[in-house]
């Protein structure tokens, strides 16, 4: 199995790069995740995983080890496969899932496109005790014991904000402010939305 890649960028698109290592050009899948953290340099490495099937062998990218950990997980579960996961990692950071499945958060693993009420709630089933032992190491706050979060969030929404950028802004404030009060949390989502 290919691990790591390090090597030339040679081409960078939004779901894919081409790495030369030693003259072979390897052809990369990623998330829009890790392509917001690729460097515009000419030299690149990359955490990979890589999917062998009878009728395919897929290898996929990741500038952070903690992404590649929760695309592992979230290719564990039953019905999630390799396009749903990186779909997930495109529209969610790491942090973000990790987050909603330790929250018991269905909401944000359902805003996920293909994802449906069932799917994000087996999601959650199966990952969350698994979740929290393979992030152990990084630094992700989980603002699961935080009901502010929460209400905050509905409130952003029912004011006509798309959950998605309220929850970066949020998240964001809590990261600052761990112990913000809710009218602290909407009020600040305000100013920044």
């Amino acid at each position: 199995m290919i691990a790591q890649l390090q090597g030339k960028l040679v081409e960078k698109n939004l779901t894919d790069v081409v790495i030369d290592c030693g003259g072979v050009g390897y052809f990369v899948e990623i998330s829009l995740h890790t392509y917001s953290l690729i460097p515009d340099g000419e030299l690149i490495k990359l955490f990979t995983f890589m999917q062998v099937r009878e009728d395919s062998q897929r290898l996929f990218g990741f500038m952070e080890k903690s992404e590649r950990e929760v695309f592992k997980l979230l290719l564990s579960v039953s019905g999630i496969g390799a396009s749903t996961a990186r779909t997930m990692l495109s529209s969610l950071e790491p942090r973000q899932i990790a987050q909603a499945i330790a929250s018991g958060d269905v909401r944000t693993i359902q805003s996920v496109k293909g994802i449906g009420a069932k799917g994000a709630q087996r999601v959650i089933l199966d990952l969350k005790d698994k979740i929290l032992q393979v992030l152990e190491g990084e630094d992700i706050s989980l603002h699961s014991s935080n009901t502010g979060r929460d209400e905050a969030l509905s409130a952003l929404e029912t004011l006509g904000y798309l959950r998605k950028q309220a929850q970066k802004v949020v998240d964001k404030i809590l990261a600052s402010e761990p112990d913000a009060t809710v009218e602290k949390l909407i009020k600040g989502a305000l100013k920044q939305l």
